[in-house]
């Protein structure tokens, strides 16, 4: 049976496609956490060449891996066109006549089923992307197939206490699913394991962000192609008075004159083991025999 807070991948879609062009000015929660994932890089002693940026939108973070590894092939993928569209870089005079290849590429695709070989990739990055997944654990599976051995998956997305005061709001109004649901950390590092990724590591932090009135908060929230899109969403406009609840409840929070938001920022890593997978694409596993010589 479906759940309320459950939803489609044509709903993803179709929001985020209508997102392209208003994205980039409301997205300043995004460019903070993708910042604080770039700090996180300088930990890590990694020379890729071939690097993908799972759930790109429009961009940034695939132009600022570039930047990071020059000589690394960047693949920019996204399950919504219009993002890809909207970040793509102008290609050079030399690019136009066919020399040399784009610092970056753009593939429309989605991250549950990556169009990319098994071991190809050697750093998986994604910057909250993964809470629109239909299934985690099997996407988790998904970017473990397509690393390489040794390869580093570093991902971030959003926990449960994400716009509690939202979701708290709304539940006083009326019945229906308005905020999606988000998983616990520690369950998504029990994910990890169960995807056999190696050494995983989970930790998170608050960010809060301020708004003047709750209104205010919809349209960033709707800018960013990050509204509602929950099968237990109410069909058709609230009404008046179901906002003006909202509102009333809210306004509880008010303080120095501006309404919190609370974004609970799930950071994980892992890597593909270094042996090579010891299972295949379809699940069965893999056996390694080792020659000896006859004495």
């Amino acid at each position: 049976m479906t759940e309320p807070h459950e939803f489609g991948k044509r709903e993803v879609r179709r929001s985020f496609e209508r997102a392209a062009a208003t994205y980039d000015a409301a997205a300043v929660l995004q460019r903070e956490v993708e910042r604080r994932m770039l700090e996180r890089l300088h930990c890590v002693k990694l020379l890729p060449s071939i690097v993908l940026d799972a759930g790109s939108g429009t961009g940034t973070g695939a132009r600022e891996l570039v930047r990071r590894y020059p000589e690394a092939h960047v693949i920019a993928l996204d399950i919504a066109l219009t993002m890809l569209q909207a970040g793509r870089e102008p290609q050079t005079w030399w690019q136009r006549m066919g020399i040399g290849r784009p610092r970056i590429a753009s593939v429309c695709g989605d991250v549950e089923r990556l169009p990319l070989k098994s071991s190809s990739v050697d750093l998986i990055w994604s910057n909250v992307t993964l809470q629109w997944v239909v299934d985690l654990p099997g996407t988790l599976k998904e970017l473990r197939r397509v690393l390489r051995p040794g390869g580093l998956l570093m991902f971030s997305t959003f926990g449960p206490d994400t716009l509690k005061e939202l979701r708290a709001a709304f539940a006083a109004a009326d019945g229906h699913t308005h905020v999606n649901r988000f998983i616990d950390m520690h369950d998504i590092g029990d994910m990890m394991v169960h995807a056999r990724l190696a050494d995983p590591v989970m930790d998170m932090d608050y960010i809060t962000m301020t708004y003047r009135t709750v209104r205010d908060l919809m349209r960033d929230l709707k800018a960013i192609g990050a509204h509602n899109v929950t099968v237990g969403r109410p069909r058709g406009l609230g009404g008046r008075s179901a906002l003006a609840a909202v509102e009333q409840h809210y306004e509880s929070l008010r303080r120095d004159g501006v309404l919190p938001a609370t974004y609970e920022v799930v950071y994980g890593h892992a890597w593909a083991p270094a042996g090579g997978p010891d299972r295949t694409a379809e699940g069965h596993a893999v056996l390694k025999f080792h020659q000896r010589a006859l004495r």
